[in-house]
């Protein structure tokens, strides 16, 4: 973690996890300056007052620096498996993304469903912001019936119907990514739709092109789906 993230009008560190990191990883003393950020605020510098057993007592409080910008993009992922998606939420929460949408796929094991990991997305989140020193969480949705989600909310991703774009990476696609970059010349697509392990079925991907994606692929090789999340957010990264 890069920062010590507080709820607001935090003056100590109390969760165990962070007081750890605090005395073990960072090694702070009294009188040494930390970086923290105030949940849904700002982002700015402490210095350790004190250290307890259980508490790391904070002063000189100083909460100056917003927290970067989200990206301007929804991504739509379906839902892969559970330890996979720990992993994916705190990287998009690290890379920024402003909002994710998990939709049941053909591919998506009923199980994933009923996984306990489930309840712990506001953890994930949690270590994805304080890994990139950001205090504001991507908004979360569930969507488990993919056909109702595509005919019926799908369009309301893309508020300007002539401007928004949509693209779903397909590995089948006779569309490269590159070739997709280079025509898109107004905007990046405010909605990315990236399949689970396996990816999407053909049923899936020609449901989503009739509601507005483009597919695109980006080459010959199956890669895995953190892998391509974070090569399609990268590009998001250079604008």
């Amino acid at each position: 973690m890069n920062s010590i993230l507080l709820p607001k009008n935090a003056k100590s560190i109390s969760d165990p996890t962070q007081v750890t990191h605090v005395k073990e990883v960072l090694k702070s003393k009294v009188g040494d300056s930390i970086t923290i950020a105030e949940m849904g605020g700002k982002i700015g510098k402490a210095t350790v007052a004190r250290i307890d057993h259980n508490e790391v007592l904070l002063s000189d409080i100083i909460l100056d620096k917003k927290p970067p910008s989200k990206l301007d993009v929804t991504v739509v992922l379906a839902l892969p498996r559970p330890k996979v998606l720990r992993r994916l939420i705190m990287d998009m929460t690290s890379l920024g993304v402003n909002k994710l949408i998990i939709v049941n796929s053909y591919r998506s094991q009923k199980s994933y469903w009923q996984s306990p990991l489930l309840e712990r997305i506001d953890e994930f989140v949690f270590e994805g912001l304080q890994q990139a020193i950001d205090t504001v969480p991507l908004e979360i949705e569930f969507k488990k019936r993919f056909k109702p989600f595509v005919e019926d909310e799908f369009s309301s991703l893309l508020v300007d119907k002539k401007k928004d774009k949509a693209v779903i990476a397909h590995p089948y696609a006779t569309q490269s990514w590159k070739t997709y970059l280079g025509t898109a010349k107004d905007a990046m697509p405010k909605v990315l739709c990236i399949g689970a392990e396996g990816g999407w079925i053909d049923y899936e991907v020609d449901l989503l092109c009739q509601h507005g994606c483009s597919s695109v692929s980006l080459g010959e090789r199956i890669l895995r789906t953190e892998t391509v999340v974070s090569v399609l957010l990268g590009h998001w990264l250079e604008i």
